[in-house]
């Protein structure tokens, strides 16, 4: 009788990947966000030691090609931070199935993801509820498998705020704040999105200051909150915890509150996975 071959080999798994570095990868097509990632990564004395990878592209063209350059070196990466807003995902739907594919076997073991994104479209309908973030949060657990998701309001426009491009025109990113939170600021409707960014991080400011601005933002994310969910005001503290707002079975994190924070979080439950014994026959 012939002998039977056992097709196993426990000893190396091609889905895995089990070299990964102090490196974190940024996947947007927005430089204004990943500048501030960067910058607020690069403060935190804890994350001094990650090296951080993005593209340096200015035009939308060359950033989706850029992405699906480095798709495969994402498996180097213990974090994956991936800008999941409506507007841009249908351009990077082939960079980030293939960054998905090349980690999806090391997700939430050795390697973790945050989303970073608008919320749906009918966020700003009547009905004023939250519940309509949770179809959305739902579709990208099973997308992207997130240890975090951030809602970031900068990023969302209501509907026919910003106008579709015409044909042949190139692709742009909108560059001024959405026009419901313009009222906050006397810079009114000339203010743009990377000035935001650059005044609540408040780099190379003191750590008062930095606390002061921090502190400006919760204000401007509490009035908005209870304008806009007034029946939901006994979840407001949630929404600007650490902990996150829970919807369903999934939390939701405002966007940049306690970034730092997940992000060296998950740095190090990447490091401490990797070097846990794998289970056998895993």
């Amino acid at each position: 009788m012939n002998q039977r071959i056992e097709l196993i080999d426990e000893k190396h798994d091609i889905l895995s990947h089990t070299r990964r570095k102090n490196v974190i990868h940024i996947l947007t097509l927005d430089h204004i966000l990943a500048s501030d990632i960067c910058e607020r990564i690069h403060r935190d004395p804890r994350l001094k030691r990650c090296k951080l990878e993005r593209s340096w592209q200015r035009s939308v063209d060359p950033m989706v090609a850029d992405l699906n350059r480095m798709a495969q070196d994402t498996t180097r990466s213990r974090l994956l931070i991936f800008d999941v807003r409506r507007m841009t995902l249908p351009k990077l739907h082939t960079p980030f199935n293939r960054i998905v594919g090349y980690n999806r076997k090391d997700f939430n073991k050795t390697c973790y993801t945050i989303l970073i994104g608008d919320g749906p479209v009918a966020l700003f309908r009547a009905d004023k509820s939250l519940s309509v973030f949770a179809s959305l949060v739902s579709d990208h657990r099973v997308d992207y498998h997130p240890a975090v998701h951030f809602y970031d309001p900068f990023l969302h426009y209501q509907p026919g705020e910003i106008q579709p491009p015409a044909i042949g025109d190139e692709f742009v990113l909108p560059d001024r704040i959405p026009n419901r939170l313009i009222p906050f600021f006397q810079q009114g409707h000339n203010l743009k999105v990377d000035r935001i960014r650059q005044f609540f991080r408040a780099t190379g400011k003191s750590e008062e200051i930095r606390k002061e601005r921090l502190n400006q933002l919760k204000g401007i994310y509490t009035k908005r909150f209870i304008e806009q969910f007034p029946q939901h005001q006994g979840e407001l503290k949630a929404w600007l915890s650490r902990e996150g707002m829970t919807l369903a079975s999934e939390k939701l994190h405002l966007y940049p509150l306690f970034f730092e924070d997940w992000v060296y979080e998950l740095m190090c439950r990447a490091k401490e996975g990797a070097t846990r014994p794998a289970k056998k026959g895993k």
